[in-house]
């Protein structure tokens, strides 16, 4: 049976964080289907966190890199010249991107500050932290376009899976970003430089709240892509949430915040009319206390659906807020308010 870790002292020790996206308005328009997109969407911690320990393979193994997933309690060995199925698939082929040379073996510590499935681009920020780390070790640094190309590849390539192209770009750039995707998964980044006392506004209102159970949506999702495909309204609501992204840019830099909510639960509106489904109870349940304190707007996170995450912009007034924080956390079933900041940096990697 292999060991669980490395004997000896390692040579290097390598770190990189990245972090989540939340408040994705125009989701659903970075996506194949859709072709050309607007998103303005928001990164945030805590972020990711990836370690990585450096150690030299004397034994010459091929097996060479192990792999610790805090959050799932578990640890196995990995060949990266040669990825299985299993298990965690989805790690096995980021670290196959961007193998160690032969002569050292690796150590990783993932962890993430968030339950699994939560719609916040976890997936992508694991991958672009972890991508990050491993570039860092081969090459001593990394180039941000590059981890955003290969981590959009490892899910829509090596998985097999749909994925759009804004939660690859959150995690790497941070900040308060606005996507033009002018050719699918090619895209036009602008880090909105906000007033700083607008951004600290936004950071003191803005509130992610966990729907109390993890993101199931495959086959709801697949229903809405095939309607897109086959025109009628469904676009044309796809194309209001274009609009919307570049509505919603302006007025953060006006310093509009009750503007800007509005912004958001129209979004939320839209994914609704995609399909119902996607805006799930839970949700309903959390907008109507949000309505109740008088909060500037509210959005399911992600591509929505039963689970997950949504943003609420709070009111202005910090007892209102504090009363629907509370009364939010007593509806039960899971539903809970979880600690979220803006996050001006992305992608950080650096040697102890």
């Amino acid at each position: 049976m292999e060991e669980n870790r490395h004997p000896g002292r390692y040579a290097r020790m390598v770190h990189a964080r990245a972090p989540l996206r939340i408040n994705d308005i125009g989701g659903w328009t970075d996506t194949w289907f859709a072709k050309q997109g607007w998103v303005l969407n928001m990164a945030v911690a805590p972020p990711v966190e990836v370690q990585v320990k450096v150690y030299e393979n004397r034994e010459q193994r091929k097996k060479r890199i192990l792999v610790h997933t805090e959050n799932y309690g578990e640890s196995f060995w990995v060949h990266p010249e040669k990825p299985t199925r299993a298990p965690h698939p989805f790690l096995q082929y980021i670290i196959a991107r961007v193998p160690p040379p032969p002569d050292v073996k690796l150590e990783i510590n993932l962890f993430s500050p968030v339950p699994a499935g939560i719609s916040t681009g976890t997936s992508a920020s694991v991958c672009v932290a972890l991508l990050g780390a491993l570039s860092f070790v081969r090459d001593g640094g990394f180039i941000l376009k590059d981890i955003i190309s290969i981590a959009h590849r490892v899910e829509t390539e090596d998985l097999g899976q749909q994925s759009g192209i804004q939660d690859q770009i959150s995690a790497a750039h941070g900040g308060i970003c606005y996507i033009h995707m002018y050719r699918y998964p090619l895209a036009r980044v602008e880090k909105i430089a906000l007033e700083p006392r607008v951004w600290e506004e936004v950071n003191r209102r803005i509130c992610l709240i966990y729907l109390g159970r993890p993101h199931l949506s495959s086959a709801i999702h697949e229903r809405v892509i095939a309607r897109l495909e086959s025109g009628g309204p469904s676009w044309k609501t796809l194309e209001r949430m274009k609009q919307l992204a570049e509505l919603g840019k302006m007025n953060l830099l006006d310093g509009d915040l009750d503007g800007f909510g509005e912004i958001m639960t129209e979004n939320n509106e839209c994914q609704r009319s995609l399909h119902p489904e996607l805006v799930c109870r839970e949700a309903d349940a959390i907008a109507l206390v949000a309505r109740k304190y008088k909060a500037s707007g509210w959005k399911v996170n992600g591509a929505g659906g039963r689970g997950g995450s949504m943003t609420v912009l709070a009111n202005g007034d910090d007892g209102l807020k504090r009363k629907m924080l509370q009364e939010i956390a007593a509806l039960g079933k899971g539903i809970r308010p979880l600690p979220a900041s803006l996050s001006f940096a992305g992608l950080e990697a650096w040697e102890v």
